[in-house]
């Protein structure tokens, strides 16, 4: 099993939406994928906490999938690559790793 996990900063202010509003339509999106890519055998969207520290990061993604082949099918596939582009629109800062259990 690959565990997928990256963590997102986002700018105060991007794609004419604040970052509260940001957040929330990462992880509406994010989520969705569950749905349409086979490969995705989980995924879980954390918001940071409105009371911890502001510094951290403000979305945490953690995903499972079978195998790093798959891992990279779900990389390339378009609904993911749609949410990402809108991302990388938004973000500030990227952090991942990938590990095998």
């Amino acid at each position: 099993m690959i565990k997928h996990i990256v963590l997102f900063q986002l700018a105060e202010v991007a794609e004419g939406k604040t970052k509260k509003e940001n957040t929330q339509f990462i992880k509406t999106e994010l989520e969705k994928l569950i749905n349409v890519i086979p490969q995705l055998k989980k995924i879980e969207v954390g918001l940071n906490h409105r009371e911890a520290p502001q510094n951290n990061y403000d979305i945490a993604l953690y995903c499972e999938f079978n195998s790093l082949d798959d891992l990279n099918i779900y990389q390339e596939h378009p609904a993911h690559k749609e949410v990402s582009e809108y991302v990388g629109k938004i973000k500030t800062s990227r952090v991942a790793v990938d590990y095998e259990v």
